[in-house]
């Protein structure tokens, strides 16, 4: 019987040290290779970028770039009704990011609005609940839940 022979070379590493890239999971190699360590530093340092104002809002929704890690674009997700804001401080936005990094990551924004209608669908607690934390016999429970709940449906 003939056997295939395995042509793959076993890797072997100098005294049990692997690199870095092969103790990543595999999702995480993906992500880091299409810039995702870009996109992630944008979302996390977004409100120093753009100021208060615009951060609340717009977010980043995502990042497209060449695989020379230049000339990107990033895409917005913006309130409808605060685009002009957005719009008229694209440039500026493109400045400090590309200032941050040190090189030209971002040459263009485009702009996606969608509806805060949409984005939170906001539940209130029926009455019953409220009948059911009057039942708790421990006065601590019970005032800190009614409290939670009043939190709750207050925003």
């Amino acid at each position: 019987m003939h056997y295939k022979q395995n042509n793959k070379e076993s890797k072997t590493f100098v005294q049990g040290l692997r690199p870095f890239g092969n103790t990543l999971p595999r999702g995480v190699k993906g992500i880091l290779k299409k810039s995702g360590y870009n996109y992630s530093e944008i979302i996390s340092k977004w409100k120093t970028f753009v100021g208060e104002d615009i951060f609340n809002c717009s977010y980043p929704k995502s990042i497209k770039i060449s695989s020379s890690n230049k000339n990107g674009t990033l895409i917005l997700a913006v309130k409808r009704g605060d685009e002009i804001n957005v719009e008229y401080s694209k440039k500026d936005i493109m400045d400090k990011i590309n200032s941050y990094f040190g090189y030209q990551l971002i040459n263009q924004i485009k702009l996606q609005t969608f509806s805060t209608k949409n984005v939170k669908n906001k539940k209130k607690f029926p009455e019953s609940l409220e009948k059911k934390i009057e039942e708790i016999k421990n006065k601590n429970i019970q005032i800190s839940l009614s409290k939670l709940l009043k939190e709750i449906n207050n925003d």
